[in-house]
């Protein structure tokens, strides 16, 4: 695990992409993604899909339309990423990669249950640990 985080930051420090940890806001920036991603989906159906255990469960249980698989990566890297938040189920951490636009699917692959997202919360792209779910992109309308 450790080996792949390495990996992660050395291909990303190739891409000169700067990242920096948000230490004051970090929760605000989760909540900002829970509202803003969930906005038409009930408590009682976010409980029924188990959603507390993992936010992506919003797109494995197809409450919430999205692309997947190669569809879902590709419109990840047409998307204009110079600034982003990314940030891990089940980690009050929350990092801001800058410079971000040489980065590309491909690079969170080794990644499990992380969650990509521009800085306008326009859009997320999420790759999970089950190899039959995801990845996932979704695009608010």
């Amino acid at each position: 695990m450790i080996r792949k985080e390495i990996q992660l930051i050395e291909r990303l420090i190739e891409k000169a992409i700067n990242i920096s940890d948000i230490f004051d806001g970090a929760t605000e920036i989760m909540d900002r993604w829970d509202k803003t991603f969930t906005l038409n989906i009930s408590e009682d159906v976010k409980e029924s899909i188990y959603y507390s255990q993992y936010k992506w469960h919003i797109f494995s249980y197809e409450i919430q339309g999205c692309l997947k698989e190669n569809a879902a990566r590709n419109a990840f890297n047409t998307e204009i990423k110079d600034e982003l938040y990314v940030m891990y189920q089940n980690s009050p951490d929350v990092f801001l990669y800058s410079n971000a636009n040489a980065i590309v699917a491909e690079d969170f692959d080794s990644q499990q249950d992380i969650y990509i997202f521009d800085k306008n919360f326009t859009w997320t792209y999420v790759n999970t640990h089950e190899d039959m779910c995801g990845p996932y992109f979704y695009k608010v309308n």
